[in-house]
Formats: C-alpha cells, sequence, structure tokens
C-alpha cells in the first residue's frame, strides 16, 4: 500500500508504550496496532487529530506516501 503509517518512529521519539498510547487516545490497543502496522482501511480524522496531540506531531510525522515500488519519498 502507498501510505505507510509512522507510529512506531513518534512512539520511540517519545518513548512511549503502544498501550499507554491507545488509552491516552481512547482506542483500543487492537484498534491501534491494525493502524501501526498499516492494515487500517481508513482512520478518522479525530483519531488523527488525538494521536497528533497525545504525540505532540503533525500528520505528516504519522503518515506518509510512497509510490508501489517504494521510491515516493
Amino acid at each position: 500500500m502507498p501510505i505507510v503509517v509512522d507510529i512506531d518512529v513518534m512512539l520511540a521519539k517519545r518513548k512511549m508504550s503502544v498501550g499507554d498510547l491507545a488509552d491516552r487516545v481512547g482506542i483500543t490497543p487492537a484498534n491501534l496496532a491494525v493502524l501501526k502496522n498499516g492494515r487500517a482501511k481508513a482512520v478518522r480524522f479525530t483519531t488523527l487529530a488525538a494521536l497528533c496531540e497525545v504525540l505532540e506531531c503533525q500528520p505528516g510525522d504519522l503518515l506518509r506516501w510512497e509510490t508501489e515500488d517504494g521510491a515516493g519519498e
């Protein structure tokens, strides 16, 4: 999929666990794992906004586009 989710990068920068992020955002750890692992079909703007607020980042820090061959950076 050409949209890559970089939640792991922000979690590492903030020294935060997946469980802690899920609690603070208000979603289940299972749903966060689906998003984090790139298996989500969609993400609500409210969820994206909550992730950005908790992680103190911009949406572009969490999502990026790549071409199918991986050269879209």
